[in-house]
């Protein structure tokens, strides 16, 4: 298995248990008391699954089991894998962030981190399809 694959899904695995912390939290909010920051944790739940988990875990096997690109470069090149997996995890990690504080905090701030926050997830995804593309070919 690819080092990147490797990376892709042991990230995926972080992510999945991230995913569950923060669900149970969520869950246990009314409960618990926890304070108002925790509600806005909804989203994020959803993110870190939904992009963490499943969509990271499918963009590394993808990156290992899909037709060779070349004979010198079988996965495509790794620069854009690199950063593919940059983009989606800095874009992932400023949602982490700025949906809880965007809660709590009126601040222009925390709208403008989320919509940079899609933008770089959105380039992680067009990116990852121009790496793929091309290694969907037909003979």
């Amino acid at each position: 298995m690819p080092f990147l694959t490797r990376l892709f899904v042991k990230t995926a695995l972080v992510y999945f248990i991230a995913a569950l912390v923060v669900g149970v939290l969520v869950m246990a909010r009314p409960i618990l008391n926890l304070p108002p920051i925790v509600a806005g944790l909804s989203p994020v739940y959803f993110h870190l699954l939904m992009v963490g988990w499943v969509t990271q875990l499918i963009m590394g096997v993808a990156h290992w089991m899909f037709p060779k690109f070349s004979r010198e470069e079988p996965r495509g090149r790794d620069w854009l894998t690199w950063t593919i997996y940059g983009l989606l995890n800095a874009g992932l990690l400023l949602r982490v962030i700025a949906e809880p504080a965007r809660t709590v905090s009126d601040a222009s701030l925390w709208g403008w981190l989320l919509a940079l926050s899609a933008l770089l997830q959105w380039l992680a995804g067009m990116g990852f399809v121009a790496h793929l593309w091309p290694r969907v070919k037909g003979h």
